[in-house]
């Protein structure tokens, strides 16, 4: 995917696509759009939306159903729906991860991002990604799908308008014949969006697989937030593009994985940054019981050997949470 859409960006001006991605981002923040309902105008803005948020958009998703896969090893999804595609990213995350996916539907308002969406699926080796149908649709409009086994929808939520939420959870459910992966970005509106998710499935029957240990309220508090971060490595000219000097970021991300047939939450899950201090270990942790903090110490061996492979993100195993 970086080398097709590298071939892609080859014949652009670095300058230019990154003073396109600096407008972008300027309008995003505003809410503007200058050209009635659509928010990229050119080929060259599409370009430098790609080249600006592509590889970041791949890392969280592809993060968010690695944790449906630690959950449900056993399971493969044979139809994708990818809802609000852009370019098709999410397709390419589920695929690396179930090479076997397929056929795969993507719903797109651009007309420019599903060129461009097809023009990357044709670098890709998989048949499923090659020979994906592309439907032209607005999301806040009427638009209906058979049911597929995953359904994807990928910072989507807060690009329409809130008052259109509720109706398009409930599609994106509907849509749904096994599980439904939706990601927000890891800031607090980002999260209350899949908090608003979490609670109206949850009503409507689906049951919890990622990243939450239970299906109960949330306990995070109303002035928190439950995200996660992928770090993903810069290309030279991702780093032109977003004039950055490191040759990584961090893509924070909030998401919910829910599913029709499958029960599958973990024990617990790591929330935050594990605190290392000398002779122990500080965790914040969310449990079926609400939040909590766990210290392991060297005085306890085995806990600590176990402590010291967490991070945040990840799963809290059994053995410890018997022994916090």
């Amino acid at each position: 995917m970086q080398a097709a859409l590298d071939g892609e960006l080859a014949s652009l001006s670095s300058k230019r696509l990154a003073i396109s991605a600096a407008d972008l981002s300027n309008r995003y923040r505003a809410r503007r759009s200058s050209s009635g309902g659509s928010f990229l105008r050119t080929r060259e803005e599409i370009a430098a939306y790609a080249a600006y948020r592509l590889p970041a958009t791949f890392a969280a998703v592809h993060s968010a159903l690695g944790q449906v896969q630690d959950r449900l090893p056993d399971w493969s999804p044979q139809t994708l729906l990818d809802v609000g595609a852009g370019p098709g990213t999410a397709m390419w995350a589920a695929a690396t991860i179930w090479p076997d996916i397929g056929p795969v539907t993507l719903l797109e308002r651009e007309e420019a991002m599903i060129a461009l969406g097809k023009r990357l699926a044709r670098h890709s080796s998989l048949a499923s990604v090659q020979e994906a149908e592309w439907r032209e649709a607005d999301l806040a409009g009427t638009w209906a799908t058979p049911p597929h086994d995953l359904v994807i929808a990928a910072y989507v939520l807060g690009e329409l308008p809130q008052d259109s939420s509720v109706a398009l959870i409930r599609r994106l459910w509907e849509s749904t014949s096994g599980t439904l992966v939706v990601i927000e970005p890891g800031t607090p509106s980002g999260f209350s969006r899949i908090r608003q998710v979490r609670e109206q499935l949850l009503v409507e029957g689906a049951k919890m697989i990622a990243p939450c240990p239970h299906g109960g309220p949330c306990p995070m508090s109303d002035n928190d937030w439950c995200h996660f971060a992928q770090r993903i490595s810069r290309s030279r000219l991702h780093r032109q593009v977003k004039a950055g000097a490191l040759s990584y970021e961090d893509e924070k991300f909030s998401f919910v994985g829910v599913s029709r047939a499958h029960e599958a939450p973990v024990q617990g899950r790591v929330i935050r940054h594990p605190q290392v201090r000398a002779g122990h270990i500080h965790f914040e942790i969310c449990t079926p019981k609400g939040l909590m903090s766990i210290v392991a110490t060297r005085k306890d061996r085995d806990l600590f050997r176990v402590a010291r492979d967490l991070q945040w993100g990840s799963a809290v195993p059994f053995a410890m949470m018997d022994r916090r």
